[in-house]
């Protein structure tokens, strides 16, 4: 069995629904209910993904993370799961102040855990944020599932290694390379996996109204185990650097 087998086989027993692979790339346009509800959820996530990535930015460059921006985001996700859902403001502004929170203190468990520099995690959520306002943008400007999916899809992978490119320029060199390549592979499958979420949020539309708020949570926290597998990916590519340097300094 081939591994996109696997794959696919994997994906439909998460998503147990009646649509196929096929509705995924069909032309035909969305209806503009279910549009709607793609879009919001679409642009709730890409300021969440914005704000924690400023959060990230300001712990690189300012050090502002610490125990305050940890028991703030636990605060505010706990206020998030219990305040009313028709209090849509109150719970956008919770989860604003969440995602700047998590940013802000993902590194300091990246840099305990791993020993990973924050500029990589902040290429991450960077990248991260740039490819989801690609769809965001994609769903501004047509209603046709396979080019929000398929074409969204093919620019944000490339901005997202452009990304990571540029922002860890200063660390490359082919230990970094190598490891820099299976993240962007990383994100990738994330940027499918939220490819196919999409799909499922229309299928959900057509029975009403769809919770934006909690489809932004379902994708969000996906993100943390994306920083972690990539740390896991970064740790392995150290460990190899270090085990060839001493295999070198013994053969001196």
């Amino acid at each position: 069995m081939t591994f996109l087998s696997v794959a696919m086989n994997a994906v439909k027993a998460y998503f147990k629904r009646s649509w196929r692979r096929r509705d995924m790339m069909t032309l035909a346009k969305i209806p503009v209910h279910y549009h709607q509800n793609l879009r919001m959820v679409y642009r709730t996530h890409f300021w969440a993904m914005l704000c924690a990535t400023v959060g990230s930015y300001l712990h690189l460059f300012w050090e502002v993370g610490g125990l305050f921006t940890v028991l703030c985001s636990v605060a505010s996700l706990l206020c998030l799961c219990f305040t009313s859902p028709h209090r849509v403001r109150v719970r956008v502004s919770l989860l604003m102040i969440t995602a700047s929170s998590f940013g802000a203190s993902v590194g300091l468990f990246t840099k305990y855990l791993f020993g990973i520099d924050q500029v990589i995690i902040a290429s991450l959520l960077g990248g991260t944020t740039i490819g989801i306002g690609i769809f965001w943008f994609g769903a501004r400007i047509t209603r046709q599932r396979s080019l929000i999916y398929m074409m969204c899809l093919l620019y944000s992978c490339g901005l997202m290694f452009s990304s990571l490119v540029v922002n860890a320029f200063d660390l490359l060199d082919s230990y970094t390379a190598h490891w820099m390549l299976m993240v962007t592979a990383v994100l990738a499958l994330f940027m499918g996996y939220f490819v196919v979420y999409s799909q499922e949020i229309l299928y959900d539309a057509r029975y009403g109204y769809i919770d934006f708020v909690n489809r932004t949570l379902t994708i969000f926290f996906r993100l943390p185990v994306i920083v972690v597998h990539a740390a896991r990916l970064y740790l392995g590519v150290r460990v190899e650097q270090r085990r060839r340097h001493k295999i070198a300094w013994g053969a001196a």
